[in-house]
């Protein structure tokens, strides 16, 4: 039961990171297009206003619960090797952590990345979890 529970937070945490990025990427940087320069910053800063509040701390939920699924799946590793399923897992989580420090680093530590500013390089992990998670079970 306590499986079940952490997966569904886990779930709904990781929709709202992932809906906040695909929202990012495929919507709000056309504000830009519609509006003038001092518009669209002002629509935009109001529209992150709220995701900050909410945003950065689904991001860390989603990597806690993740990190728990894990140890609860995972399994042994084999003598001949990781399966296929732990070599798509460890890509997911390895991806997840990297998310989950980027945004713990830039959110409640003030560091802001060197490279990868934009939501880009985040939105394109998303869809490669999204996918890994689809096929990580054929």
């Amino acid at each position: 039961m306590t499986f079940v529970i952490i997966k569904t937070i886990h779930l709904f945490a990781a929709f709202i990171y992932g809906g906040f990025l695909i929202v990012d990427n495929l919507f709000l940087v056309h504000i830009k297009e519609s509006f003038d320069t001092e518009e669209s910053k002002e629509i935009r800063e109001s529209f992150m206003k709220y995701v900050r509040k909410v945003v950065p701390p689904s991001l860390i939920v989603a990597v806690l619960t993740g990190l728990y699924l894990i140890t609860q799946v995972y399994g042994t590793i084999s003598p001949e090797g990781m399966s296929r399923f732990q070599m798509m897992l460890s890509l997911k989580a390895f991806l997840g952590i990297w998310l989950g420090l980027r945004g713990f680093l830039q959110v409640y530590m003030g560091i802001q990345p060197f490279v990868f500013k934009s939501h880009v390089l985040p939105f394109a992990f998303v869809i490669t979890i999204i996918f890994l998670s689809q096929f990580m079970y054929i």
